[in-house]
């Protein structure tokens, strides 16, 4: 008698960093539980809190009173997105590591068309489709994304996209030394460098409904002040390194994902 295999479930830890995000965050936390638990992975939710100053801690703690798949990290004082990404990261159980941002713009569902590719690729990365940004941030980001592509070779357009998956393995290679926004060009830079596969795939997104956006003119400065020594230091002076050996990756159960809907900006 043959007895057919009940395929394992997918199995992920999400990681959303979070600083000052007390008008959102149970917002962002409850559709992240609704998005796993309709995709049927077994999961966890970490939410590194970044040293806020407002209620973002208490109102995940009261979260994970009641939900023991949420899990409350906290840096006792603000050292920065790349630091509270680290934490997440190192923090992590399960096979499979998300993360994404407190800010509400991605539909978690939209995880159902990377997880499936990280069979062939240990990084598969979001890239915003029909991006709900002001013109001024994407311009930015357009600029931003052509400098790193060229100097740090991260081979992905949208390099800032808070939606990714990596295969664990891979995380304690490509762990952030940056505490700032420089994170996503460090760990892609890194990853590259080690012959390791990314690939990228369109995502939704929308504007963001609650709190302030973390990112400001000023970050231009800083992430450039960073840039520009650790593409001397990483890629101009050092050798590149031998190539990341990884082992097979375990199945991953497949669903055909839904057509990518794009939503229309009107005005």
């Amino acid at each position: 008698m043959s007895h057919a295999r009940t395929p394992a479930r997918t199995q992920l830890s999400l990681i959303i960093p979070a600083w000052n995000e007390a008008a959102g965050i149970a917002c962002a936390i409850g559709e992240a539980l609704e998005a796993l638990t309709t995709l049927d992975y077994e999961f966890e939710i970490l939410v590194v809190d970044d040293g806020s100053t407002d209620r973002t801690a208490r109102e995940v703690q009261q979260i994970a009173t009641l939900r023991p798949g949420v899990r409350l990290i906290r840096h006792e004082r603000n050292r920065g997105y790349g630091a509270a990404l680290a934490t997440g990261f190192q923090a992590a159980q399960y096979p499979l590591v998300a993360f994404t941002d407190a800010d509400n713009q991605f539909h978690l569902e939209d995880l159902e068309r990377l997880v499936p590719l990280t069979r062939r690729y240990p990084i598969v990365a979001g890239r915003r489709a029909d991006r709900q940004d002001s013109r001024r941030r994407r311009l930015m980001s357009r600029g931003y994304n052509t400098i790193v592509r060229f100097l740090l070779n991260t081979r992905v357009r949208d390099c800032d996209c808070a939606l990714k998956v990596f295969r664990r393995e891979v995380l304690a290679h490509l762990l952030p030394r940056s505490r700032g926004f420089f994170v996503n060009a460090e760990m892609l830079c890194r990853a590259n460098r080690l012959g390791v596969a990314i690939t990228e795939v369109d995502v939704r997104h929308r504007p963001r409904i609650h709190g302030d956006s973390k990112v400001s003119l000023w970050d231009v400065p800083r992430t450039l002040a960073t840039l520009l020594p650790f593409w001397c230091r990483q890629v101009l002076l050092t050798p590149r390194p031998a190539p990341l050996r990884l082992m097979p990756a375990r199945e991953v159960p497949v669903k055909s994902p839904a057509p990518l809907a794009i939503s229309v900006r009107v005005g």
